[in-house]
């Protein structure tokens, strides 16, 4: 197998991903006693967060995988928060998800580690649930995030908690019958169904993940005009609406969420910002060789405004060698050719020791995992990379990028690289 067939296969969880595990049945070995425990790191920025979520239905569109059903998503809005406002803190995985995700998490295709052995409901984020948000500095920036191809919104909280910790609204999605479970109100489970993952899957998916994100900008405008989008009406946060700035918007997304805010950038002016966190930007990759190549919108026109690639190391099978996601490699032809076209601000940084997983929750939360994860797994889904010294490059390159281009905040993080960060190259 090639490094590029086994980096579209494996490293980019477009293709594989938690669908496949979802579907696994195979036995495993008995679980531990005492299931382990794990917990989720403290935002760095000076804000308190809070946390809620908004159940939205398009009326105006069928579901692109369901045609008898109106299009329905769920959100997951977390904001600089009142400092004294009292709630619980919010569950990283819900009783109900958990219970959806076991078997694919512990499967042979994903940790490979014996059913219940490891209690997903242990861990809390840092953000407490419907406090009252924080006006003080006036309105804030909004920041969508698209999450990978079947990957739950509910696995990308360590970055985008701290982004709201640093004083931004940050919005997440869920792309339902795509992301391999979404939790609605209620309790209610939708799953995603097994499907070849073709180019005509992977088109349909990119398609249907713009134009969520383009509905939910436009759900956020009628909250920012004192309308309640939530389809139950469910009481929100007090001042919710009142602390978006949606004239300062941003996007990113890991996977194909990087290339759903490339793509979405393209169709929708909204968007004053994007990251794309190690995916390939293209519906069909052409690999292996004579396969299709079906780049996005965004490759073969790029972008006026700024755009910021960040990518990982894959460990070639055949080789042993390591090698990096970069627009100046051209396994990924996708990256190559819009580092050619994009016309606004762009860097691209290349996080060495890492794996495409490492850009999840999972950069977190497998270590704390490790007497149980196999070793060879675990470079597998995270790298070789120190976790802490991971974790603190994502947040600090993707803080300082929206503080640039949406605050008008200069770090100077990107005029070099920076010793505090001594895993990230610049590629020029």
């Amino acid at each position: 197998m090639s490094s590029r067939h086994t980096w579209a296969v494996r490293g980019s969880a477009l293709l594989a991903g938690l669908t496949a595990a979802a579907g696994l049945a195979t036995a495993a070995p008995a679980a531990a006693a005492e299931p382990i425990r794990f917990t989720t790191p403290a935002p760095t920025g000076d804000h308190a967060i809070g946390t809620t979520e908004l159940h939205l239905v398009d009326s105006s569109r069928p579901d692109p995988w369901k045609p008898d059903r109106r299009r329905e998503l769920m959100a997951t809005v977390t904001y600089p928060a009142d400092r004294h406002g009292d709630g619980p803190r919010a569950p990283w995985l819900s009783d109900a998800m958990a219970d959806t995700l076991d078997d694919g998490l512990n499967s042979p295709a994903y940790l490979d580690v014996p059913p219940g052995s490891i209690d997903w409901t242990s861990a809390k984020r840092h953000a407490r649930t419907d406090v009252p948000v924080s006006l003080w500095g006036g309105p804030r920036p909004v920041v969508v995030f698209s999450p990978g191809f079947s990957v739950p919104r509910e696995f990308d909280t360590v970055l985008t908690d701290d982004l709201a910790s640093r004083g931004y609204v940050v919005v997440s999605l869920s792309h339902t019958y795509e992301s391999m479970a979404v939790e609605f109100p209620g309790g209610r489970i939708e799953r995603a169904p097994q499907r070849e993952l073709d180019p005509a899957t992977m088109k349909t998916a990119i398609d249907a993940r713009v134009a969520d994100s383009r509905f939910v900008l436009d759900q956020l405008s009628l909250l920012a005009h004192g309308v309640n989008p939530d389809a139950g009406h469910r009481p929100l946060p007090r001042g919710l609406g009142r602390l978006l700035d949606l004239s300062r918007v941003g996007m990113f997304g890991h996977s194909y969420g990087g290339f759903t805010s490339g793509e979405t950038m393209y169709h929708d002016r909204r968007v004053d910002a994007g990251i794309n966190l190690d995916g390939a930007l293209a519906s069909a990759f052409g690999f292996p060789e004579g396969t299709p190549y079906v780049p996005g919108e965004v490759v073969k026109h790029g972008l006026d405004r700024p755009f910021m690639l960040m990518g990982s190391e894959l460990t070639d099978p055949v080789t042993g060698k390591p090698v990096e996601h970069t627009h100046a490699n051209p396994y990924d032809r996708s990256w190559v050719e819009f580092w050619g076209n994009q016309r606004g601000w762009k860097r691209d940084l290349l996080l060495r020791g890492s794996a495409h997983m490492g850009y999840s929750d999972l950069q977190a939360v497998v270590p704390q995992l490790a007497s149980l994860v196999k070793p060879a797994k675990v470079r597998e889904l995270i790298g070789t990379i120190d976790p802490r010294r991971s974790v603190a490059a994502q947040r600090d390159y993707i803080g300082a990028f929206f503080d640039l281009h949406l605050k008008g905040r200069d770090r100077h993080l990107f005029d070099r690289e920076s010793p505090r960060h001594p895993d990230v190259d610049f590629i020029d």
